[in-house]
């Protein structure tokens, strides 16, 4: 080994300190909203009784789908109940939709930017390589030091691992959006603040839905990896039952997350399709 060595760890760590020291009111104020936010939405999942909450999500998906999605989740959310995994089950779901909420209201916006400007794209697409080629489990050390144990350091570090394909898929959209059209739109006097609203956006909706439902999807793949800070949940189930070489345990939980992970993803997909259906150009400039 040579003696050349760049401290590059270091110069991070003093880099989190000094961030933590000047941006710390801010940060308690984040962590305050997002333990809000998880907390009002696990206690609607848990207030109500399980059969109620069994009703309306299973009528959710009789809803996007049909009768046999309905039926099918109504089995599966039995399930989960019957291992003793619906109380965990709910916790993870509200942490997958305060986190997903997040990073799509992020996500989007950025996407849309980045569309109308090169420059904008330019420098977004490589913070989006970095987030999506850092480890997972790498986003927990910085929101374990600046948001302490807990809930919040998972949901932080679930929306920075999320967040990256609703962004590039917004983008995506956008420019796909055939330039006649576009142009069409311009011709008739409109504004590029209406030709967004109404040709641009509607055109793009079904990708924009298909990084909607890829942001849902990782921030579900994040469960397991938000247990080890302590964010409860499946996450947690997972990580004792690896701990503790608890198969059964752990296949109760995974169980949990694959049902979880298939309702999410057939109510996305299907909502992308049946709002994504594209807009006339002659009626979205008049």
């Amino acid at each position: 080994m040579n003696g050349f060595r760049i401290p590059l760890g270091e110069w991070i760590e003093v880099a989190l300190d000094w961030v933590t020291e000047v941006f710390g009111p801010v940060f308690d104020t984040i962590r305050t909203v997002f333990r809000g936010a998880y907390d009002g939405l696990e206690w609607i999942l848990l207030a109500p009784p399980f059969w109620a909450v069994l009703i309306i999500l299973a009528g959710l998906a009789w809803l996007a789908r049909g009768w046999k999605l309905g039926i099918g989740m109504a089995a599966g959310f039995v399930l989960i109940y019957g291992v003793d995994q619906w109380e965990n089950a709910m916790e993870t779901l509200a942490l997958v939709l305060v986190a997903s909420v997040v990073a799509v209201l992020i996500g989007i916006p950025l996407g849309i930017l980045a569309a109308r400007s090169r420059a904008a794209s330019a420098a977004i697409r490589p913070v989006l390589d970095f987030m999506q080629t850092m480890p997972a489990m790498v986003y927990l050390i910085p929101a374990l030091i600046i948001f302490r144990v807990g809930v919040v350091p998972g949901i932080v570090a679930t929306i920075i691992f999320a967040m990256a394909p609703g962004v590039r898929l917004t983008e995506l959209g956008i420019r796909g959006v055939d330039a006649e059209v576009v142009e069409a739109g311009a011709a008739f006097g409109s504004t590029p603040g209406r030709i967004l609203r109404q040709i641009q956006l509607p055109l793009a909706l079904p990708t924009i839905m298909a990084g909607v439902n890829q942001v849902i999807m990782l921030s579900l793949s994040m469960v397991v990896i938000a247990g080890m800070v302590g964010a409860g949940g499946l996450g947690q189930d997972v990580v004792a039952s690896l701990t503790r070489l608890d198969p059964a345990l752990g296949f109760e939980a995974g169980i949990a997350v694959v049902l979880l992970a298939v309702y999410l993803d057939r109510l996305t997909s299907s909502f992308g399709s049946r709002v994504g259906k594209p807009v006339p150009a002659a009626t979205s400039v008049s």
